[in-house]
């Protein structure tokens, strides 16, 4: 049975309509700013089934979601993954949905392309943070930087609009901003610097991590004209177009300059629960609600009950007088 439902918004009056669903949490990389090393994953016993994965979709759906993302740890490293996506299709075909993307690392991209363009994704986000194949190799703990770039060609090749997403690692991206802008700018992708943010114990310093993108921002206009724009891509990058280049440049800034008062997101993890905001630790078990006798009713009643108790902003916080995060994994929910 399929509920009808007025708009989510939460207790902020702000209108949910951005769903980033994980698919799994595990992944083929290390990231140093996303895991540690020797990452304990959830079992596979307790990651949601396709269908199940599926009624939640439509459940947000209903509510106002314009715009569902896949996301992981890594979604491409879900072989059942698109049996999810041609069933979420529908949601486009009919105009409830306007688009489903998916957020990767793009080490399985060059096999997967096709697929994801077969399956109705239009525009995919590829983790990039540097074109040096030895620091890529060190930030990622073991990747092979010629397996994104092939995957990105791929990607390219069968029509997939195409955001590189770089995180900002302090002593990396100043070096490497502007070859990863020229990079992608020259093959008409879009650029977004993010700021690294305190989720997880990694093995690695936050504070050493750390940069600013609002004082980066200002060195960059140094030397690099840019001009801001009204685009939104449905999340909160903040974007500029690049007078020498052409191209588009976006800033994601949760800790600089909190966008918290314009939140239209909530996530729900592989294994069933809601999220409504990122820097907390406090979820919702969607799965008692799939188990009901009536699953759309109760997934109803659940989500809107946690968007009221959704919090204002975040706390996180990374500076020289210390850290404030949390201890879930940035891959559990992916970024």
């Amino acid at each position: 049975m399929q509920v009808t439902s007025s708009p989510f918004v939460d207790g902020f009056g702000r209108r949910v309509t951005y769903l980033r669903l994980s698919v799994t949490d595990r992944c083929d990389l290390r990231c140093t700013y996303c895991m540690p090393q020797h990452m304990i994953f959830s079992p596979r016993s307790s990651l949601l089934g396709v269908a199940e994965l599926d009624r939640i979709a439509e459940a947000f759906v209903a509510g106002g979601v314009r715009k569902i993302r896949l996301t992981g740890g890594e979604p491409l490293v879900r072989k059942d993954l698109p049996e999810l996506l041609r069933g979420l299709g529908r949601h486009v075909t009919s105009g409830r949905l306007d688009e489903i993307t998916v957020s990767t690392n793009g080490s399985q991209l060059a096999r997967l392309a096709e697929m994801l363009a077969g399956c109705g994704v239009t525009r995919v986000n590829v983790s990039l943070d540097t074109l040096d194949p030895d620091q890529y190799c060190e930030i990622t703990r073991g990747g092979e930087l010629s397996d994104v770039l092939e995957g990105i060609e791929a990607a390219r090749a069968v029509g997939l609009s195409i955001r590189i997403n770089t995180v900002a690692l302090r002593g990396v991206i100043e070096e490497q901003f502007e070859p990863l802008l020229l990079y992608a700018h020259s093959r008409g992708m879009a650029l977004a610097l993010i700021e690294t943010m305190p989720l997880g114990n990694t093995g690695v310093s936050r504070v050493s991590q750390y940069l600013s993108l609002t004082e980066f921002r200002r060195h960059l206009s140094n030397k690099w004209s840019l001009s801001a724009l009204e685009r939104k891509s449905g999340g909160p990058a903040q974007y500029v177009e690049v007078k020498q280049t052409g191209g588009l440049l976006g800033f994601i800034t949760p800790l600089s300059c909190n966008f918290c008062a314009s939140c239209n997101r909530v996530r729900v993890g592989s294994s069933g629960r809601l999220y409504t905001c990122m820097g907390h630790e406090g979820s919702v078990d969607l799965r008692p609600a799939l188990a009901s006798a009536e699953p759309a009713r109760q997934l109803d009643l659940a989500i809107r009950d946690a968007l009221r108790r959704k919090p204002e902003r975040h706390g996180f916080r990374i500076g020289q007088a210390g850290v404030n995060g949390i201890g879930r994994h940035m891959s559990v929910l992916g970024g």
